[in-house]
C-alpha cells in the first residue's frame, strides 16, 4: 500500500543561468539545489520510491544524479506548472487516497520542518489542499494570498493580475503544496477539458488554478504559513544563485556559532551543510569545510583551510591544509601548507609540517613530518622523525608498492625509501640515502656516493674568475 509522495518540478531550462546544466544542479553551498530539495521531503518522512520527479531539457543529467529509487517522468513542453504535474498523474494515481507534496526543484530553502508542520496542518484541517505561504519584506513577483474578512484563505492573485492594495499584501504563494491525491487529479482533469484554463496569454496550465477548482468545488483549501520567508526563494541567474549561497553560508555559521563554535571573523568562511563541529573549536577566515566532515571538541581550523570528508579529532590544530578523506587524531597539528590525499590517517600528537603531502598512508602517535616530504602508500609507525625532503617512491610507471616503517625509526633528511622496502624499529637512515632494500630493527642503512674531495680543483680548472663573469 501507497504513502504519502511528492512531485518535484525540475524540468526548467535555466537559460538565463548560461550554463550546460539544467538549473536545478546548480549548486548552493556545493550542493546541488534539488538535493537540498530531496532532502527536505526525506525528512518528513518518505524516501526515494515515494518521490517523482519531473524533468525536462537536458534530463539525462538530472536522472544520472538522482539517488537510486527515485522515479522520473518527461516533461517534453514546458506549458506551465499545472502541465508538468499532469505528467505525474500515473504516479498520483498509484498513491490513491495518500497526499502529495509538490515542490520546485530550484527552491533550496523549502526546509524539512516547513514541509512537516504544514503535512500536520493539512492533516488536520482535512483539506483538499494546502498552500505553503510565507511572508516576505520584499513581495515583488510573487503571487499574492488572498484573505477574506474573517482572515480566511480565499485565493491566490498573481502579480499581473493584482490591484495596488493586492500588491501591499506581504503574504505570498511559494510555489509549494500539499494536496490530497484524488482532489488534485480530479482538478487537473478539469484543467484539461475546461478550455478557460487554457485562456492565458501564454496557453499554459497553472498549478494555482488547481486550487481555484478545488474551492469551486466547495472543497476546503488552506494554507500554512512558513516560519521562514526564505522558503520562496530561487535562482533564475547566477547572481540570484550567488545571493542564495550568501544566505545558506550566513545561516550555516550562525547555526555553528549558536552550538558552541567560535568563528569569530566569518570572512571567507563557508561550512556546507551536514557538516558537524565540536564545542569551543575555533574555524578561522578562508576555511571551507565539506561533504561529511566532522570536527571534534577544542580544535583549530584555518586560517586558509579546505577540508573534505575529513574526520579531525579533539584539539588539533588544521593550519592552511587542504584534506580529502582523511582522519586526523586528537591534538595533531597540519599544515601550514600540508595536503592529506584520500586514504591518510594520522594518530595522535602528530607533527605535519610545511609542504608535507600524505597519500594513501596511516601515520602513528607522536611521529613528526615537519617540512617538504611525501609520504605515500606507507605504513609509518610511532614516535618516528622523517626529516626534510625525503619521499616515499611508491610508483614504478606501472605499479604501487607499500613502505613500512617501524616505531621510532629516523629518518635522515633527503631519503628515498624505494618501495616496496621495509625500515625496521627504531632503525636509522642517513641523510641523502637511496633505500632500496629492507634495513633491519636498530640498523643504520647509508645509500649514497662516496664523497670524493679533489684538493686545488678550482685553481687548476678555473684559475681566474672576473667579478663580470662569476
Amino acid at each position: 500500500m501507497y504513502g504519502n509522495c511528492a512531485v518535484i518540478l525540475a524540468a526548467g531550462e535555466g537559460t538565463r543561468m548560461k550554463s550546460k546544466k539544467p538549473k536545478v544542479l546548480a549548486q548552493v553551498l556545493y550542493k546541488p539545489m534539488i538535493d537540498w530539495v530531496i532532502d527536505s521531503v526525506k525528512a518528513c518522512g518518505l524516501d526515494e520510491k515515494d518521490i517523482c520527479v519531473v524533468t525536462g531539457h537536458e534530463s539525462a543529467q538530472v536522472c544520472a544524479h538522482l539517488p537510486q529509487g527515485v522515479q522520473t517522468v518527461l516533461q517534453t513542453e514546458r506549458l506551465g506548472t499545472g502541465h508538468a504535474v499532469m505528467q505525474a498523474a500515473d504516479f498520483l494515481r498509484r498513491h490513491g487516497n495518500a497526499n502529495v507534496l509538490i515542490l520546485n526543484g530550484d527552491a533550496p530553502f523549502m526546509d524539512g520542518e516547513t514541509v512537516s508542520c504544514a503535512l500536520e496542518y493539512h492533516t488536520r484541517a482535512q483539506s483538499s489542499g494546502t498552500v505553503i505561504s510565507a511572508t516576505v519584506d520584499a513581495p515583488t513577483g510573487y503571487g499574492r494570498i488572498l484573505r477574506d474578512a474573517k482572515g480566511d484563505f480565499s485565493g491566490i492573485v498573481e502579480e499581473r493580475d493584482a490591484t495596488d492594495a493586492q500588491k501591499q499584501i506581504r503574504e505570498v504563494n511559494s510555489g509549494a503544496y500539499w494536496f490530497d491525491c484524488q482532489a488534485l487529479l480530479v482538478a487537473l482533469d478539469q484543467m484539461q477539458t475546461n478550455a478557460r484554463y487554457r485562456a492565458n496569454a501564454a496557453k499554459e496550465f497553472y498549478l494555482t488554478d488547481a486550487i481555484e477548482i478545488l474551492r469551486g468545488m466547495g472543497q476546503r483549501v488552506t494554507t500554512f504559513n512558513s516560519k521562514s520567508a526564505h522558503v520562496v526563494l530561487g535562482a533564475n541567474d547566477r547572481v540570484q544563485l550567488a545571493a542564495l549561497n550568501e544566505i545558506a553560508r550566513m545561516e550555516q555559521i550562525n547555526l555553528h556559532r549558536k552550538n558552541g563554535v567560535s568563528i569569530p571573523f566569518d570572512a571567507g568562511v563557508v561550512i556546507a551543510p551536514g557538516v558537524k563541529i565540536g564545542r569551543d573549536t575555533e574555524i578561522l577566515q578562508g576555511t571551507i569545510l565539506r561533504g561529511a566532515t566532522v570536527i571534534g571538541e577544542d580544535a583549530v581550523i584555518g586560517p586558509g583551510s579546505v577540508l573534505e570528508n575529513c574526520r579531525i579529532g579533539d584539539g588539533a590544530v588544521i593550519t592552511q591544509t587542504y584534506g580529502t578523506d582523511a582522519v586526523v587524531a586528537a591534538d595533531t597539528q597540519t599544515g601550514p601548507f600540508a595536503r592529506l590525499r584520500p586514504g591518510t590517517t594520522i594518530g595522535e600528537n602528530v607533527r605535519v609540517g610545511n609542504f608535507v603531502e600524505i597519500k594513501n598512508s596511516t601515520v602513528g602517535s607522536e611521529t613528526k613530518i615537519s617540512h617538504l616530504s611525501y609520504i605515500g602508500d606507507t605504513d609509518v609507525g610511532s614516535g618516528v622523525n622523517i626529516g626534510s625532503g625525503c619521499a616515499t617512491v611508491n610508483f614504478t610507471g606501472k605499479e604501487k608498492f607499500r613502505t613500512v616503517i617501524g616505531d621510532n625509526a629516523f629518518i635522515g633528511c633527503d631519503t628515498s625509501l624505494v618501495a616496496p622496502v621495509r625500515i625496521g624499529n627504531r632503525a636509522y637512515t642517513g641523510a641523502g640515502s637511496t633505500i632500496t632494500e629492507d634495513v633491519p630493527d636498530d640498523a643504520l642503512a647509508l645509500g649514497r656516493a662516496r664523497q670524493v674531495v679533489k684538493k686545488d680543483w678550482v685553481k687548476v680548472k678555473k684559475p681566474y674568475r672576473s667579478k663580470d663573469n662569476r
